[in-house]
């Protein structure tokens, strides 16, 4: 099922009873025992703990943020950092953050957009018969910063695999919307020495590492054994994440996406960042799926798009 039609099933065609519910009281309201509970997260932020048949997984509203997701008998799927920063101005280091609507820097505004640091409101929770279960999360956007007002969907459905889906709709009435967007992926990884990355060979790739230097992937399979910054371009290939120590592959299969960074910081970064523990470059690899730089996206007024990724892991 598309975003779109998800979407449409979550405010059309379910139950009274499943009705997009105020904030007010919400615990009570969409609480569903056993599989979805509200609780008060690190920093006292709201969080979600979800639990399927197969996994758990827990997400702030904080930037409908996912912190956690696991497989029953499994190594955790996402990093996160042991020194985060769980505060409403500040972005959590790890999970999975939403970056939108620019990526990387931009000039007297916040490191990759806005969207991350803002509190979403949980539109729906949904139960399916297949156990699996998906929550709506939204953000309405004002007119700021050069970007019109617009509106973002977040679907995270949690299953034995995790799958996000983000829908940018341009709420403006006649300018057209220029933004990047980004599911910057944090995994957890046994030891960054024995993990061997696959799927890029062929693409070319930014290396801001170098200078941002236009570069061509020749590797068969990518080994991080130095920083590693690199902004893929032109690809939609499901990328794999070998790791021989966890003995596992993680899979990462995109839909309409078009660009894939791939990042660790290594050394000195990772000592030069108040919220990353000087050490944990060796237990982490941000392979992030999305549309930045040149794959940028263009909404015409009143128009939507949506990108897809699912997570999964195999032996």
């Amino acid at each position: 099922m598309t975003v779109t039609a998800l979407i449409h099933s979550i405010y059309f065609e379910t139950p009274n009873h499943m009705a997009s519910r105020e904030p007010s009281n919400w615990n009570d309201k969409l609480e569903l025992p056993g599989k979805v509970r509200f609780m008060d997260g690190n920093g006292d932020l709201p969080m979600l703990n979800v639990t399927t048949e197969w996994s758990s997984a827990e997400i702030y509203l904080h930037g409908a943020h996912v912190t956690h997701f696991q497989r029953k008998n499994e190594p955790p799927l996402l990093f996160l950092s042991q020194v985060s920063q769980f505060a409403a101005d500040k972005p959590i280091r790890g999970g999975i953050p939403v970056i939108l609507p620019w990526f990387g820097p931009r000039e007297g505004q916040p490191m990759h957009g806005f969207a991350r640091t803002s509190a979403w409101e949980l539109k729906q929770i949904v139960p399916a018969k297949d156990g699996s279960i998906t929550l709506h999360f939204q953000l309405i956007a004002q007119e700021t910063a050069g970007f019109p007002p617009f509106t973002a969907d977040y679907l995270v459905t949690v299953s034995n695999t995790l799958a996000l889906q983000l829908s940018v709709t341009n709420n403006s009435k006649d300018k057209e919307m220029i933004f990047e967007e980004c599911l910057h992926t944090y995994f957890h990884v046994g030891d960054i020495s024995a993990v061997s990355i696959t799927g890029l060979k062929g693409a070319s790739y930014l290396d801001k590492v170098d200078g941002f230097t236009q570069k061509t992937e020749t590797a068969d399979a990518i080994k991080v054994s130095s920083e590693v910054d690199r902004v893929y371009q032109d690809t939609t290939a499901t990328v794999e994440i070998h790791d021989a120590n966890l003995h596992r592959k993680i899979i990462v299969e995109k839909q309409n996406s078009a660009s894939t960074v791939v990042w660790n910081p290594w050394i000195a970064k990772a000592q030069a960042m108040s919220d990353f523990g000087d050490n944990e470059y060796l237990n982490m690899v941000c392979v992030e799926s999305g549309n930045v730089g040149k794959n940028k996206i263009t909404l015409a007024p009143g128009k939507s798009f949506s990108f897809g990724v699912r997570l999964s892991t195999a032996n």
